[in-house]
């Protein structure tokens, strides 16, 4: 049957609109359509059953989300409930909301594997093979045909708690002569504390282990916390690391998120052994870190370089609300706690409540309800027509992808997509240009077009 449509959530503008959505539902009961209990999309879906063999190789089957044969916005914004912090008011009439753009194409998702155990990051090989992270601490190759290796051996012990555990992983730009591979981690520290921390470590040819572990990174100081860790890892054309960081939750830690001399809330950029850019904006600054690029976060999930600008951009989650997109700059303080766009799981204000402030920079954009970031990438191919430099959004809640359409480095557009696939932790663009997503239930799939 389909979903029930909570009218009383909508906004009177929005009520006709669900009434009219909750009517086609009704009418399509039976036919396999769904939406997500977190929100209602306008774009109809449906799937098929999927699933793998005990050898975890793809299915024969697969499952789609359609779209409207369109690719101009409609003029009113994904269908959603309403704000949890509705008494904000937006910066700029494209900082939030952004009109719906379909695509002329519906977004069919291959099931390549469901045997892995709550994967967090993925980075493409160059073969075209998959290196996953799984959240417990192990370290997997999986084939484009579905195949898991054993798990690979020499990665670092983790704190696996809460949120904490092994998060992303990246190959070194030089990886085919250097084999050096990166992972950012939750870190078990003194006292029962625990911190992020990245290190790298050689691939051995056989592939079956890490040789020669070593940490190039610490967040300080350490807290004793199971949340926001952040964190990805992104590589600019100068082969220069980013490493975004959370400022681990809670009320006593997060107001260090404006302190520089600490790395907690931050995005910090290292060179590929650990040692600090002359050019890093608090180098010279007394008291400062002098690997912070960027401060004032919340818990940066994303991070993805430009590939026209070579900008480093970021995804991060507010609180209840105000889930935003960055694009950090060189000592720039993106204002949390102090300012956010949400408000506090209580339901009360996040500080003075206020959202814009002098010397704190504003969001690109936000979403209010939040879409609870994953990892983003922007799109690079022809497989999907209209997408190039798109950027791509995992999503955890309401689940599936969010694609961000930009003019000016504003947003112009945005569509849903994949909502059946849950909670996607990651993503990644093969060669061919197809997406190839993790989610945490497990799967990695394949995204194609289907005309």
């Amino acid at each position: 049957m389909a979903k029930h449509v909570n009218i009383r959530k909508y906004s009177k503008k929005s009520r006709f609109a669900a009434l009219v959505l909750l009517s086609v539902s009704l009418l399509g009961c039976g036919s396999g359509g769904s939406s997500s209990g977190a929100g209602v999309s306008s774009s109809s879906s449906s799937s098929s059953s999927s699933s793998s063999s005990s050898s975890g190789s793809p299915s024969s089957s697969s499952s789609s989300s359609s779209s409207s044969s369109t690719t101009s916005s409609t003029g009113a914004p994904v269908l959603t409930p309403e704000p949890n912090a509705p008494q904000q008011t937006r910066a700029f009439p494209e900082q939030t909301r952004a009109p719906e753009q379909l695509s002329s194409f519906s977004v069919q998702a291959t099931l390549i594997t469901d045997k892995l155990s709550s994967p967090w990051g993925i980075t493409r090989m160059p073969d075209g093979r998959w290196l996953i992270t799984q959240k417990g601490g192990s370290l997997v190759i999986v084939t484009t045909s579905g195949q898991i290796s054993a798990n690979i051996s020499g990665v670092p012990t983790v704190y696996s708690g809460g949120q904490g555990g092994l998060l992303d992983v990246s190959l070194d730009p030089q990886f085919a002569t250097n084999r050096y591979v990166y992972l950012s981690y939750a870190e078990p520290r003194e006292d029962g504390k625990n911190g992020t921390s990245v290190g790298r470590a050689t691939l051995s040819t056989d592939e079956k282990r890490l040789e020669n572990w070593q940490v190039i990174f610490r967040q300080m100081p350490a807290w004793n916390s199971t949340l926001h860790f952040g964190s990805r890892l992104a590589w600019d054309k100068n082969g220069l690391l980013y490493v975004t960081l959370g400022e681990r939750s809670l009320p006593e830690s997060r107001v260090f998120a404006q302190d520089i001399s600490t790395t907690l809330g931050k995005v910090v950029r290292i060179k590929a052994d650990g040692t600090i850019p002359a050019d890093n904006p608090f180098v010279a600054t007394t008291n400062a870190r002098p690997e912070i690029w960027s401060y004032g976060h919340r818990n940066v999930q994303g991070a993805a370089i430009h590939p026209i600008t070579g900008e480093l951009w970021t995804m991060e989650h507010g609180p209840r609300g105000g889930d935003e997109v960055n694009r950090p700059q060189a000592g720039k303080n993106y204002g949390w706690p102090i300012i956010t766009y949400g408000e506090d799981y209580s339901g009360a204000p996040i500080g003075d409540g206020i959202t814009a402030k002098a010397g704190m920079e504003q969001p690109i954009y936000y979403f209010d309800p939040v879409i609870a970031p994953g990892g983003i990438n922007f799109y690079r191919g022809s497989l999907f027509s209209g997408w190039e430099n798109n950027l791509l959004i995992s999503s955890l809640t309401p689940g599936g992808v969010v694609r961000l359409v930009f003019k000016d480095n504003k947003v112009v557009g945005e569509e849903r997509v994949a909502k059946q696939l849950g909670r996607v932790r990651d993503l990644d663009v093969a060669e061919d240009g197809s997406i190839w997503v993790i989610t945490d239930s497990g799967q990695l799939n394949r995204l194609t077009p289907k005309t």
